[in-house]
């Protein structure tokens, strides 16, 4: 297997290796054999379909839960037989803020702080920090209950760093987030990855994936299917798209057949739009404006496109990436 990462692994051990890692909930196999790899100061982005395994594989590296098989070694530390040791050079954040509402946002903190050991002094400090760091010291004497929901995430990422971790897990960090606050979490994560953390992101927003990983894991029914660069992974679809965009929808399946005899896939009808996959080579647009214009189908719109993560994650798992609040299958069984 191609292992995750590994442009970075060069002369350094790997923040994260994972091999052969299984958990099944009753009949319900979770995973079944994952293997991933993930170099020091690098993001890794863990993709897949709701109930693929990407919670449960984080769940596991971050201690919460024992595999039934495998071997997982984080920051240098067997998850299973050094658990108490890991969990002070990891940081977790979920796609839920896991914060009390009662308490301040400092006081959040420092009763973080306080829970690694820290005296009451330097968890007071590095909670000040924090609340500087994410822009949230105008707002450390309120409640964390009268936050909106950007600031509450800025605050839980800030009790994931606490104690300063080496790597940092965020499952689905951005879920139900505005424009704004998503693009606020993204600088940061491309902040802290800049000043060496190791990041495993699981995220359903493929935009999410294209910009922030280095690498990329597919996960579905609980097995790594395909991992490398964006890039790598894009190329993989191949070709080219061509999407079409039809004045009339009810012409969509005309337009389909004929642009089949140019594609390697069946086309894509959705709507008015036609999509399909063609070998690049110049001329393309034109020879699909004649065929359509043979057909006597009427376009309002065409461009060729390079294939983004969204049509990589449709061919490997046969449907579009949904973004859901929960994982129903795998919190169910957790």
């Amino acid at each position: 297997m191609t292992n995750v990462g590994a442009q970075g692994a060069v002369g350094s051990e790997l923040a994260i290796r994972v091999r052969g890692l299984r958990k099944s909930f009753g009949d319900v196999r979770a995973l079944d054999g994952v293997d991933l790899d993930v170099a020091p100061g690098t993001v890794l982005g863990l993709l897949g379909p709701n109930g693929a395994g990407k919670t449960t594989v984080v769940r596991v590296m971050a201690t919460l839960l024992k595999p039934d098989a495998g071997d997982v070694c984080v920051a240098g530390l067997d998850a299973v037989r050094e658990a108490t040791a890991l969990r002070k050079q990891i940081g977790l954040a979920g796609q839920y803020a896991a914060i009390d509402e009662n308490l301040t946002g400092l006081e959040n903190l420092v009763m973080v702080g306080r829970l690694y050991g820290m005296a009451r002094a330097r968890a007071t400090q590095r909670g000040r920090e924090l609340l500087e760091r994410f822009e949230l010291t105008d707002a450390a004497g309120r409640p964390a209950k009268t936050y909106s929901g950007g600031m509450r995430r800025r605050l839980d990422l800030g009790a994931a760093l606490v104690a300063k971790p080496p790597v940092l897990f965020l499952d689905e960090p951005t879920t139900g987030l505005d424009p704004r606050s998503r693009l606020d979490v993204w600088k940061t994560i491309e902040e802290l990855v800049a000043e060496g953390t190791t990041v495993l992101l699981t995220t359903q927003y493929l935009d999410e994936a294209d910009r922030l990983a280095d690498t990329i894991a597919v996960i579905d029914q609980g097995r790594v299917i395909a991992n490398g660069t964006p890039d790598e992974l894009k190329d993989r679809v191949g070709g080219e798209r061509l999407e079409v965009r039809l004045s009339t929808p009810g012409e969509a399946p005309v337009a389909a057949r004929a642009l089949a005899r140019m594609s390697d896939e069946a086309p894509l009808v959705e709507g008015d739009a036609v999509t399909a996959g063609v070998r690049k080579r110049n001329g393309v647009i034109v020879e699909a404006v004649r065929r359509l214009d043979e057909a006597g189908v009427e376009v309002d719109d065409i461009t060729l496109r390079r294939p983004t993560l969204d049509d990589v994650f449709l061919a490997l798992t046969g449907r579009v990436a949904e973004v859901t609040e929960d994982d129903e299958n795998e919190e169910a069984a957790a």
